[in-house]
């Protein structure tokens, strides 16, 4: 299963314009309430260094690719209707938003840094709106989604735990179809201090409090600072890090990097996502008006924040936030191929923390079975099968039916 990042936020903040720029998608862009009506989905990608240049072969991979020595490997990216407040009771496309935005492994919140969208999402005079209070506004109703959760089955739970069940499975299955787990459950209660204190004892004030710390830890998120180009923008970016100074904020312009991606599509510019420069090709074939597009890009973009930001946040979101290694899994350890001879051909993105076991489980179930160990063939050291996998490891499983 790929990753899955929900793009979230209020209207005309440039969410689908971040999304058609990362999928090379043209969904329609246009400044109405709820341009985007439905949950739009693409497949973008997390960009890694490859290892084949390490072991001095050419790779020739089968569920990513690579190219010019990076690794492009497939999430998908879900572009969410515009959020208005109140959604957490159903308004506007509350729900449907709600739900699909559960099934995220975390989130991208774009705001718009220029300040040029009023509280309801209008667009208003650019340094009018004030991008703090929309990052909040949305966070609330993702609060008040995960509190309404709990208090809207708290006789359930009461009931689980009055006939022998424990506070934590039963919570974890509530939760459980938005990617809820137990750890998340026994967190929450212990960061809020809350562990000792019994069910039906928790006022308003401590649901909402382990709502909160809930959402922010099965959820995790980064602030996306769209139209970062628009003057003034930079100020707002400042004022966003500094109030949310315990989440990541990215400057970020979904424009130039869609102007990018168009123009290296059609042979203009090289360019490869996420790069900090880039380079015409075809000066003849540029009008004046694109020409001056793409030296803005260069010196007021790139110059100033090195590059659009798109590609960054989005690797930010997997490699970070959601702490993911990349792991070469291969089945001939001479040659570091396959069995059908691609060599290096999959790269499996792995929590940290996991181990050859669960490698093994996602490559297929039935090779947990009869599993010796792994081999780091970068080191040919044999990995016992609790081994914690690290970032760019390249193992083979030895198993007793492979033996």
């Amino acid at each position: 299963m790929p990753i899955k990042l929900g793009l979230i936020g209020k209207t005309n903040t440039g969410k689908t314009t971040f999304f058609n720029s990362a999928t090379l998608s043209s969904e329609e862009i246009s400044s109405y309430p709820f341009t985007t009506k439905s949950p739009v989905s693409g497949i973008a990608n997390a960009i890694t260094l490859c290892v084949h240049p390490e072991f001095k072969i050419q790779d020739n991979p089968n569920n990513s690719k690579c190219v010019d020595g990076w690794r492009y490997i497939p999430i998908e990216l879900i572009d969410l209707p515009g959020l208005i407040k109140d959604a957490w009771k159903g308004k506007g496309l509350g729900n449907q938003f709600l739900s699909i935005a559960a099934q995220s492994d975390a989130l991208l919140h774009v705001v718009d840094a220029s300040g040029g969208i009023d509280s309801t999402g209008k667009i208003t005079e650019v340094g009018t709106g004030d991008p703090i209070s929309d990052f909040a506004d949305i966070e609330e109703e993702l609060i008040m989604w995960y509190h309404k959760i709990l208090e809207g089955n708290r006789e359930k739970v009461s009931k689980l735990i009055n006939s022998g069940s424990e506070f934590v499975d039963a919570v974890t299955d509530l939760y459980r179809g938005i990617g809820v787990n137990k750890s998340h459950v026994k967190e929450s209660l212990v960061a809020i201090g809350l562990e000792e204190k019994n069910f039906d004892d928790f006022d308003m004030v401590d649901s909402k409090k382990f709502a909160s710390y809930l959402r922010k830890i099965s959820k995790p998120t980064l602030i996306v600072a769209n139209k970062i180009d628009v003057d003034g923008a930079d100020k707002n970016f400042a004022r966003l890090r500094e109030r949310y100074n315990d989440s990541i904020v990215i400057p970020v312009s979904g424009d130039s990097e869609f102007s990018l991606r168009r123009a290296e599509q059609k042979g203009l510019i090289k360019y490869s996502p996420g790069s900090e420069q880039f380079e015409i090709l075809k000066s003849e074939e540029l009008n004046e008006k694109q020409i001056k597009a793409l030296d803005f890009i260069k010196k007021g973009i790139m110059g100033e924040y090195m590059r659009t930001g798109v590609q960054f946040a989005i690797n930010v979101a997997v490699f970070k936030l959601l702490k993911m290694n990349s792991i070469y899994p291969v089945a001939d350890e001479t040659k570091l191929a396959d069995k059908k001879g691609r060599i290096l051909p999959d790269l499996i993105l792995l929590k940290d923390g996991a181990t050859i076991n669960d490698l093994a489980r996602e490559i297929h179930t039935d090779l947990t079975k009869g599993l010796l160990y792994g081999k780091d063939l970068r080191y040919n050291l044999r990995l016992p099968v609790d081994y914690q996998l690290r970032d760019r490891d390249v193992v083979s499983l030895v198993s007793a039916a492979k033996k």
